[in-house]
């Protein structure tokens, strides 16, 4: 990211399609080639793993860090590539006007799918290139296959309400296990194996339109994961399974009381005995799929905020020391080149900067939090910002800018906008001023959420952090990605000098 460019956040699930939620299929093409067009050199998404109705299908609260969330495989696809025919997906589609995500209809849409496609994958001779995938990802993909059929056998109960041989993962019960139920491990492999060649060939045809893909790394998983059931030791557990602490952050911008995420904190000094192993394999499978990382949370190397798990309430958490530069130490021996962006928001003490500044990690800016405090000593003020960093006009966690306008902005910050942007504005343009104050900083890297492109309201918000419901569900409408919208970002594009070529 040392060159003069812009993106745009979307995450695929907020894209058109034909089955109820945005996949990997025809629409995510469209939107690449609307980025490309429009002279932008980034794709920035949310996490892709799987997801689940307990947290509310937050892309933050996944239940693998290495698997791909099969919802977002796209059936038109699968047709195109003979795992179906077209008469299969007769039925299935979606109303056109569902500008939302229901996702336990999706589910049992696309469940339906698998099921039909698997049979006639069952029957297939060639299967090498099945048999490739499965070899290559089995350092993760057999436990995550595993996980997810006991899971299912089981009612859906946790991993540690499992009989005790298999929560405890006896070789001989799971070896009994997996010959009685093959077929069920196959299928769940198999459809990895449809998410990850989806996947790759779309990154192609983003590369091919000099489009690149930042990642988005949720630095915690679930309790109930794949990963933790596998590797218990490298998190704070007891010896019968049972969180002794978990993930949060003290009070901030979007909670006075703060926020008790629930996942379960790191045991980093088991890790650093294990040379930080789970993470170096999980950066590596990351690396294949994205041309940047941004991980969430980024501060929790350094100290992160640890909450007695009986505790209800953030407040009673207290910070703790992170493993810091020895484990990016680590990492630098395994990767000539580590593309990370820092989520620095928040709480940021000088250590977290210092460790950014040593290994040259940007961090990020958001223009929604400039109105508040002080101008010249607001970081995310844009006449503040530093070159070598990512500056957005709002995260997933914000509400778009005509959104915060109408309905969040105190007085004060209504009143600070002029002199912030050192610009005129209306109402009802705000969202194109913000854009172009923001395109025409120092900033490096600008990255601007569709919702922000098309002025939405509320309507357009992506999560509200703190609360559980409505969330993750907005949708692109089918026809918003006009030529007049992709010229318009064009002009403004060149116009602030973001369009060259490295």
């Amino acid at each position: 990211m040392d060159h003069r460019h812009s993106g745009i956040l979307l995450h695929i699930t907020s894209l058109p399609s034909k089955y109820g939620i945005g996949d990997m299929g025809p629409f995510a093409y469209a939107f690449v080639d609307f980025a490309a067009s429009a002279g932008q050199r980034y794709w920035q998404i949310l996490p892709i793993n799987p997801t689940d109705g307990i947290n509310g299908y937050s892309p933050y609260s996944c239940y693998s860090a290495f698997a791909g969330n099969p919802l977002l495989i796209s059936p038109e696809m699968m047709v195109i590539e003979n795992f179906l025919q077209a008469s299969d997906l007769e039925g299935s589609a979606t109303s056109s006007a569902d500008d939302r995500v229901d996702y336990p209809k999706v589910t049992r849409i696309k469940e339906k799918i698998f099921n039909i496609a698997y049979r006639r994958f069952q029957k297939r001779t060639d299967r090498q290139d099945f048999d490739r995938f499965v070899a290559e990802q089995l350092y993760w993909l057999e436990d995550f296959a595993l996980f997810t059929v006991i899971k299912s056998v089981y009612g859906g109960l946790s991993w540690n309400e499992w009989p005790k041989a298999l929560k405890a993962r006896q070789p001989r019960a799971l070896k009994i296990f997996a010959r009685k139920h093959a077929a069920g491990l196959e299928r769940a492999k198999f459809i990895q194996y449809l998410f990850f060649r989806q996947w790759h060939k779309l990154k192609n045809h983003a590369h091919a339109k000099s489009v690149a893909i930042i990642g988005d790394i949720p630095i915690y998983i679930n309790y109930d994961s794949a990963e933790v059931w596998r590797r218990p030791s490298f998190f704070k557990i007891d010896g019968a399974g049972n969180l002794k602490f978990i993930s949060g952050c003290p009070p901030d911008y979007f909670s006075r009381t703060g926020q008790r995420w629930g996942n379960p904190v790191y045991d980093w000094a088991q890790l650093k005995k294990a040379g930080y192993s789970w993470w170096v394999e999980r950066i590596a499978h990351d690396l294949q799929l994205f041309d940047y990382l941004r991980i969430d949370h980024f501060r929790g190397f350094v100290g992160f905020w640890q909450i007695p798990a009986h505790e209800k309430l953030a407040v009673f958490g207290r910070w703790v020391k992170g493993p810091g530069a020895h484990f990016f130490k680590t990492l630098t021996k395994h990767f000539r080149h580590l593309p990370i962006i820092a989520e620095d928001l928040g709480e940021i003490t000088p250590d977290v900067i210092e460790l950014m500044k040593k290994f040259g990690f940007p961090g990020m800016r958001v223009l929604l939090f400039a109105f508040n405090g002080e101008a010249a000593s607001n970081p995310h003020v844009p006449a503040n910002y530093p070159a070598y960093c990512v500056a957005y006009t709002g995260t997933h966690d914000n509400n778009t800018i005509q959104g915060w306008y109408s309905r969040e902005a105190k007085p004060y910050e209504k009143a600070n906008i002029a002199r912030v942007l050192q610009k005129k504005f209306t109402a009802g343009n705000l969202h194109w001023t913000m854009i172009e104050v923001l395109m025409r900083s120092r900033a490096q890297t600008v990255i601007i959420s569709m919702p922000d492109l098309l002025g939405l309201k509320e309507e357009g918000r992506m999560n509200t952090p703190a609360t559980k419901s409505n969330n993750w569900q907005w949708r692109l409408k089918a026809g918003a990605l006009t030529p007049k919208l992709s010229q318009h970002i064009y002009r403004l594009t060149k116009k602030t000098d973001r369009e060259g070529k490295e």
